[in-house]
């Protein structure tokens, strides 16, 4: 596989409005910039497909920022190994590309918790955020009944934009208390964004039923979903529906952190006032230091940007940021996932689905490495990314160690660092 190398003053890695501003803001000074993503275009997933045909008026001027800026877009590129300090190596479709950089911003954002519960590998059971991405890429919607079930803010954004799409939400099923989300409420008055962007929502939903205190119990179907079953207040009931979306908060992504060995707390990457992570050269923004929203990750990609090109921080960002960081708390602590939850999955439900482990076989252990190393729980494509937040909340497991590759990678890619690997052939190393 050919491969070709990158220099760059400031490398940032996640192409959502949390790298997007912090490579702009990066740029400013003139320093040469680089912005990585996995996805054919930057945006992320809040705003997937918005590039070119921006609906919002912030995203439209950060991509008009974008463009007019010196940032070399990489697409397509999945960061798999560091060789060494000041070097990451990416997979693309063609190549393996060596980039080098001084300093270094991680925006690599966050992806959805699930759960197992009966009948949630069956098809048309997805996560909300993945049923909203799909119709972003073309998935026809229009016209097919879904129940919109889990946990946090996400739940209510998806469901106004497959409304939107022309989906009919039968139910919004929040397992969230009706006491913490009216303590939710309460605090959104000293979040006037926040409230305003609460009150919008509330009433493009009015009209669609929202049952906090509520989560799914059992999806049923024979060759696809065609009802489920809910917890509903504390009773049983089952609707008949196309589409399951269903995620139970956000787990950020610090796999990359972790391989390069940022400090994290609380399962977030631990950050100073500039962003800055315990590594130097490393800077970080966004979901992974805690899950807050657009808004914030925006303000803490510029800081991060401008951190890492060196250039003064406005007091202003500072600001906001401090009083937007109390948000994620406040969020953490509404959408605390409940114990109930935790008797949901039965012994024969997969846990893994990469590698088909059900719950029972991961209950005879007592760590995440002992249930690796005897069921390969967490050793499929994912590489631990659907079952490792399932069974941390389930066992209260943590992962010990993050390994090279973090992603799925050709042994082509692989063999571009001398060292690093044995490729064992023939039974010859």
């Amino acid at each position: 596989m050919p491969s070709r190398s990158q220099p760059f003053d400031v490398l940032v890695v996640g192409g959502g409005p949390a790298g997007i501003a912090a490579a702009v803001s990066a740029a400013s000074r003139g320093v040469t910039v680089g912005l990585l993503d996995d996805n054919l275009t930057v945006g992320g997933q809040i705003w997937r497909g918005e590039e070119k045909n921006a609906t919002r008026p912030e995203s439209r001027d950060w991509f008009e920022k974008l463009r007019s800026s010196n940032v070399q877009l990489i697409a397509q590129a999945r960061v798999f190994q560091q060789p060494m300090p000041g070097m990451l190596l990416a997979d693309t479709p063609a190549e393996v590309v060596e980039l080098q950089y001084a300093n270094l911003v991680l925006a690599t954002g966050a992806r959805e918790r699930f759960l197992p519960f009966p009948g949630w590998t069956l098809p048309n059971v997805m996560g909300a955020g993945g049923l909203q991405a799909l119709v972003k890429s073309g998935l026809p919607i229009a016209g097919k009944s879904v129940v919109v079930a889990g946990t946090g803010p996400l739940l209510l954004a998806v469901a106004r934009y497959l409304r939107n799409q022309g989906a009919e939400i039968r139910l919004i099923a929040e397992q969230a208390s009706r006491r913490n989300l009216i303590r939710f409420a309460a605090n959104l008055l000293h979040q006037p964004g926040k409230l305003a962007q609460a009150l919008e929502l509330g009433r493009y939903l009015r009209a669609v039923r929202f049952a906090p205190n509520s989560w799914p119990m059992a999806a049923q179907g024979k060759d696809e979903l065609e009802s489920v079953t809910l917890s509903v207040d504390g009773s049983p009931e089952t609707i008949a529906c196309d589409y399951l979306a269903c995620g139970f908060h956000l787990v950020p992504n610090t796999e990359l952190a972790s391989l390069l060995g940022c400090e994290l707390k609380h399962g977030y990457v631990s950050v100073d006032e500039t962003q800055a992570t315990s590594i130097g050269s490393v800077f970080c923004a966004g979901e992974p230091t805690g899950i807050g929203g657009v808004e914030l990750a925006l303000i803490e990609g510029q800081i991060a940007g401008l951190a890492a090109s060196k250039q003064r921080l406005p007091a202003r960002l500072l600001r906001d940021r401090d009083k937007l960081k109390r948000f994620v708390v406040l969020l953490d602590e509404t959408f605390q996932l409940r114990t109930e939850l935790r008797s949901l999955g039965q012994p024969e439900n997969i846990v893994c689905r990469c590698e088909d482990v059900p719950l029972a076989q991961v209950r005879r252990y007592t760590s995440w490495r002992a249930a690796k190393l005897h069921t390969r729980c967490g050793m499929g494509p994912c590489q631990g990314r659907i079952c490792g937040p399932a069974t941390e909340f389930l066992f209260k497991w943590r992962p010990d160690s993050v390994r090279p590759p973090i992603f799925p990678t050709g042994l082509e890619a692989l063999a571009t660092t001398p060292g690093q690997y044995q490729i064992v052939t023939g039974g010859e190393q």
